[in-house]
This record gives C-alpha cells, structure tokens and sequence, in this order.
C-alpha cells in the first residue's frame, strides 16, 4: 500500500492540531475531534501540552485516503520548538502549513515556510478558520505571494466567509483561475493557455505533481478544522496530488527523528528510507558498534502496533537501539540529515528541595539521553546542573517535564548567553609523583593548541605505546575532557588539540603478605583527577580567548519604517550585509550577537505596526571585543587553585 509521511505546520493557535483531530475523525480513526482547549488531542500526550494547549513534543499517528495511507506528524508551533519542527520536517515526504484566515501570514508562519524551503520539502496550504468573523481568504493569498515569495495555486473556493455556515467547493483543475497558476510554474501548459488551446483537467493535475515535488508551487485549500468545511476536499488534494515516499530495496537506512519513553521503557522513532528493518537484526547507528533491534512497533490506522518487521517509508518505534535523535542507520538521503544548532541561552537548573539533587541529576541525564536539545552540562564536584536553552518556554517544559516523570520541582537561576572559549596559543604543563604537593600516585605532562574553528577537542596519547596502560591514558582523557567543561573565564573550551608529553605511573603491587594495596599503587582515577589540574595550568600558559554567539538574522519589514529598524541595528551592533525588496516589503539580512536578539525581537512589533517579521538563527561564534571577557563564576573547586583542588579531590 502506498504511503505519505505528512507534517502538519504551522504558527501557534493557527489551528494545526485542530486539523489533524478533524482528518482522524474524517478518517474514521477517531469517534469525535478531541479539543486543544478541553485537552482531548489524540497527539498531545504531555500533560503540559494539554495544560497550556500547545504542541511541544512531534507526534504521530497514521490514517487511510482510500488506498494511501499517511502517517501525520503534528509538530510544535511556538518559536522556541523551531528545532523540533526542523528535525521533524527533516523525514517528512510533503507538508501541511496552516494558515489562519482571520490573522493571516504570521512571524512564524515567515520562519517555518522557509525551514521547508531550505530542506526541500513539497508544501500545501490550508487556510483555516474561514467560519470565523474577520476571515479574509484572499486577503490571505496574497500574502502567501507577497510575504513567502511562492507560486500558490488555489485548489478551492468558499462562500460565506466569517460565519458559521461558511461552505467550501473544489474548483475544477481546468477551471481558469487553476490553469493560470499553473502556467507560471509549467511552460507546457503556459504554452496551450496563452496560444488559446484547450488545457486537459489531467495535464493539469500531472503539472501541479510534477512542480509541487520540485517545490516550485504550492496548492492550496481552505476551510476550517472546527467545522469541519474543506476537509473533504483537502483530503482529496492529499491523496491526489502531493508525492508519495519512494520505497527503495536495497540496505537498511533511517532517521531517528525522535526518543521517547512509554510504560515498557525506552524506544526510538525511525522513519525508513531504503531496505526492510526486522527483530533481532543488529544495526550500527553512525558507524558505531552494532546493536540488536529487540522490537518493532509501526505507526498504522488502528495504532502503534508491534510488526516483526519494517519496511522502506514507514515509521516505527524500535526498542533495543541506544538512540539519540538525529543519528541514523546506514546512508539516508543527504537532504534528510538534520544538524543541531548550539543552544545560546545557558540557566542553572536547582531543584527546590536540595534533598532531590541526586534525582534531578539523574532525570536530566535522562532527558539529555532522549534529545539533543537538552544540552545538559552535570558537575558532580561543584553539585551544579546547567541546561543551555534555545527559548524561555523550554525552561517550563524541562520543569513540567522533571516534575511529571520524576516529581522533583525545579527552579532556573542565572540565565545567562552560552559562550565558549578558543585556545589562542601553545601551552604546557606537568606534574611529577610525590612533587609540588600532588598527592595523586600519577604523573602527566600535557600541551594544548589552538585547532582551527570547528575542529572540536583532540586528545592525542603522545606517549610511547605501552609506556603507559590503556585504563590511565582513557582516565587521562576523561578528566581532561571534564576540565575543558570550564576553560579560563568559566566556559566550555573548544578547537584545541591536547597531547600527553610524559607519564608517570606505580605499578600494582602490594605489601608484605598482604593484597593489592592502591595507597602505594596508581589507579585509573589518580589520572582523572590530576588530568584537570595540568590541563588548567597548560591552558592558561596557551591563553584562551572568550567568543559569544553570533545569530544571522532576516528582518522583513514594510519600506516606511526601514529607517527606524535599520538604526535600532545599528546601535544594537548589527552588520548589515544587504537589502532586498520582497513583495514589496523590504528584506533586511545580516549577523547580530545573540545576547541582542531578544531586544530586536520585543522591540519590531511597536516600530513596524506588528508587521515585521524576524528570523534568526545561530551563525558563528564571534570573539567578544571592546570589552572585559564575560566571566561564568565557579561553584565547585577550581583546578587553577592546586590546594583547593587537592582537599576536594582527595586520592
């Protein structure tokens, strides 16, 4: 049976999960629509979502038109989930963008349409909500034309507009208006039309698949989820003319795109490309070591049912796989690899009773475990947990989140820009047994460089194969791994290489008819605990230099208040790299540090009337300039201070 993965996109309160109660119900999959407002959606599950009658976590479910059947992916829509929308987007086949017909084209509406745009995936409109007063369709076409830049190609009408007893009727796929959009995507028919031979209704609906799979038009519906009007004939649209998944033979490749937990444990969200996926195979996420697939449970009509297999194109929950999201078994399509990009926010996560310390360390590493977005920093010496963030309302997730699983209630505290710090030059150190008061049985000489940006950190063992045991030169890693955590000024250090130049160690042995004894023995943690304090010495020979996020942004703002934004820009600090016109709005492009952002963001609506819409994303880190380094206080004890280290890290 052929098969559609489709996400259903959209700003907040566009009514996105609103259209996906009314096409299972349409379906026959559910008895009634269940209600954002009285929290029934089959799709949001968390407690939270239903509390606050948002979206915040993709969810699938899967329903039958006719023949196909279409897995839907109802994904978040408020700003601070735009990376969750993107990976989700990223192994989808086509998309629903839902549109509200009263507010029309919205900032997030203007970011999400160009995430599909950037990752090629075929879109549809849905112009919702028309029974609602103040509903404008045409109004609302038009700036789907002007604001998004596409070719789109109206697929339906509606009478009454803004009353309950709006109706909505398909047009003709020949019918004037339809075969007019279509010329300015298709030369052929733009050829039959302008020349005045008559245009097949079938030409037609093969241009429409052809264009929408290349993404150069985008058909569009309208109705309401509510009542229900124009799902019928969106429907139709979904089955007729947007492309279906390509199942391909061949190995076994897929996406994670989402982990979660349920009653029976962990399991893993795989959409297959290519290939057939059974119990008990053993698969290698990113080349890494094989692990055994102990179940398989698929998205179908009547549910997340267990399958002894998958195949190419479907969706399937795996238990088995230490997962993260974002990792993939053997080569999926280069289009469908989705990168993270770093947080720039970082809080200080305590729960409120400092009796949970050890719980909240251990549900955070669980959520860190499921999502990369979780970008999650323990530090068992300075008894400190610090999330980096993408937006505020992921605090209030994390929090519900943390309380619901594991009844630990948090508070955030010190929110601060996430900066890291780049080695500028070479340094060394070295510490020797029984020398300068380390009283660890462990000598280690390091030397840091500088890498090129982008380079991560490399440890090199440097020393003699065999001059040292395997077990110390990994606990050497760790703890050098560890202290990076903290560079100089506080912050994660990164694009350096670290080479051992010389060890020390004792060997095992024991006293006089007694057994191993480790007070005259080294032991792997004498390394893990030294390795800090000669990788601190050694960065602060080599010097560090702190840089900050830099966001690349879009502002697309009408041409009168150009003057007014541009010089906020400016004095925000901004590096304007051009103008454009698009549709006749004025498209703003350029870099900004992200600590600035948030002022741009609550400052457009009262200088542009509510109608600039902003984009931003993470560009590059910038080292910080004209100013003293921004320093992240320790909490714990720092590696610089031999003393202090010594006492709270004893052997």
């Amino acid at each position: 049976m052929p098969l559609l993965n489709l996400g259903i996109v959209a700003h907040v309160d566009a009514g996105k999960t609103s259209l996906t109660e009314r096409l299972l119900f349409e379906a026959g999959a559910v008895s009634r629509p269940g209600s954002v407002d009285d929290g029934t959606t089959r799709t949001d599950s968390m407690e939270l979502e239903r509390r606050r009658g948002i979206t915040i976590r993709a969810a699938v479910t899967s329903i039958h038109l006719g023949d196909l059947t279409v897995n839907l992916l109802d994904t978040p829509g408020h700003p601070d989930f735009i990376a969750e929308v993107e990976r989700s987007l990223a192994v989808l086949d086509a998309a629903v963008l839902v549109v509200s017909g009263v507010e029309g084209v919205q900032p997030q509406t203007v970011a999400i349409w160009r995430a599909l745009r950037r990752i090629g995936v075929p879109t549809l409109f849905f112009v919702n909500k028309v029974d609602r007063r103040g509903a404008d369709v045409d109004r609302v076409l038009g700036q789907i034309r002007r604001r998004l830049t596409t070719c789109p190609v109206m697929l339906t009408t509606v009478t009454g507009q803004g009353g309950r007893d709006a109706r909505v009727r398909a047009l003709s796929l020949d019918a004037e208006p339809v075969v007019a959009a279509v010329a300015e995507a298709d030369d052929a028919i733009a050829g039959r039309w302008l020349s005045g031979e008559p245009v097949r209704a079938r030409d037609v609906r093969r241009a429409i698949r052809r264009a929408v799979r290349r993404t150069e038009l985008a058909p569009v519906a309208c109705g309401s989820a509510i009542t229900g009007a124009g799902v019928p004939q969106l429907r139709h649209i979904l089955a007729g003319l947007l492309p279906r998944c390509d199942e391909r033979d061949g190995p076994v490749a897929g996406t994670v795109f989402a982990v979660d937990r349920d009653g029976h444990g962990r399991r893993a969200w795989l959409r297959l490309w290519s290939g057939r996926l059974r119990v008990r195979d053993r698969v290698a996420l990113n080349g890494d070591r094989p692990q055994t697939v102990t179940e398989i449970a698929v998205s179908e009509p009547d549910g997340i049912l267990v399958r002894a297999s998958a195949s190419a194109g479907q969706i399937a929950a795996v238990r088995g796989l230490s997962a993260r999201i974002g990792q993939h078994v053997g080569d999926p399509p280069r289009r469908h690899l989705y990168r993270f990009p770093p947080p720039t926010r970082q809080a200080l996560v305590e729960p409120v009773d400092p009796a949970q310390r050890l719980a909240l360390f251990a549900g955070l590493a669980d959520m860190a475990d499921e999502d990369p977005l979780v970008d999650l920093r323990l530090d068992e010496h300075r008894s400190e947990a610090v999330i980096r963030l993408h937006g505020e309302v992921q605090k209030e997730v994390i929090a519900s989140l943390l309380e619901e699983r594991y009844g630990v209630r948090v508070r955030f505290s010190g929110t601060l820009t996430a900066c890291i710090e780049r080695v500028v030059g070479t340094g060394g150190a070295e510490d020797r047994v029984r020398e300068r008061g380390n009283p660890y049985l462990a000598g280690v000489g390091l030397r840091v460089e500088a890498a090129p940006v982008g380079h991560g950190i490399e440890f090199r063992p440097g020393i003699e194969p065999g001059r040292l045991p395997p077990a110390f030169v990994a606990a050497t890693e760790e703890g050098v791994r560890a202290a990076l955590r903290y560079g100089r000024f506080g912050w994660p250090v990164t694009d350096c290489v670290i080479t051992m130049t010389s060890s020390q160690y004792c060997p095992r042995q024991s006293r006089p008819h007694q057994k191993f004894d480790k007070s005259i023995s080294s032991v792997a943690a004498d390394f893990r605990n030294l390795a800090p304090v000669v990788v601190t010495a050694a960065l602060r020979e080599a010097g560090t230099r702190v840089c900050q996020p830099v966001e690349r942004f879009d502002v697309n703002l009408p041409h009168e208040q150009a003057d007014a934004v541009t010089a906020l820009l400016g004095r925000l600090g901004a590096a304007i790299d051009g103008t454009a016109d698009a549709g006749g709005y004025l498209e703003v492009s350029g870099t900004l540090p992200s600590s600035r952002v948030p002022r741009i963001a609550a400052a457009l609506p009262d200088l542009t009337g509510g109608e600039a819409v902003l984009t931003a994303h993470f560009d590059h880190y910038a080292p910080v300039t004209g100013e003293d380094p921004p320093v992240l206080p320790r909490r714990g004890p720092d590696p610089a201070d031999r003393r202090e280290w010594f006492r709270a890290v004893p052997r």
